[in-house]
């Protein structure tokens, strides 16, 4: 795609699959772990997480000037996600999806 560095574009892909772990770990893993699993604390971040990954993919596909705002956002709701999922367990895979999306934000952010 025109106008979309190396790095933005791997940005991109990283909300794309923690979009796509987060969703699928909450509705997949969580929902039938229960317990900790099912607080609300925990589902509304997942639940924020998914979006917000969605949305800032979605920004810098279309190169929106507002971008830059979007993944630093993003990058902290990716990181407290992914340090909750840590302390609830059993999440590996939404943990290193939520750090990788942080880190790659948080480099485009502003």
């Amino acid at each position: 795609m025109k106008n979309i560095s190396a790095e933005m574009q791997q940005c991109i892909d990283n909300c794309n699959e923690c979009h796509q772990t987060c969703l699928a770990m909450l509705s997949r893993h969580c929902l039938e772990e229960g317990g900790a699993h099912v607080e609300a604390e925990h589902v509304r971040l997942m639940l924020d997480c998914i979006e917000i990954c969605r949305t800032c993919a979605d920004f810098m596909t279309r190169g929106s000037q507002m971008h830059a705002q979007v993944c630093q956002v993003c990058s902290d709701i990716c990181k407290a996600c992914a340090d909750n999922c840590e302390t609830v367990g059993g999440m590996d895979e939404c943990v290193a999806a939520c750090r990788k999306c942080s880190e790659s934000c948080g480099s485009l952010g502003g």
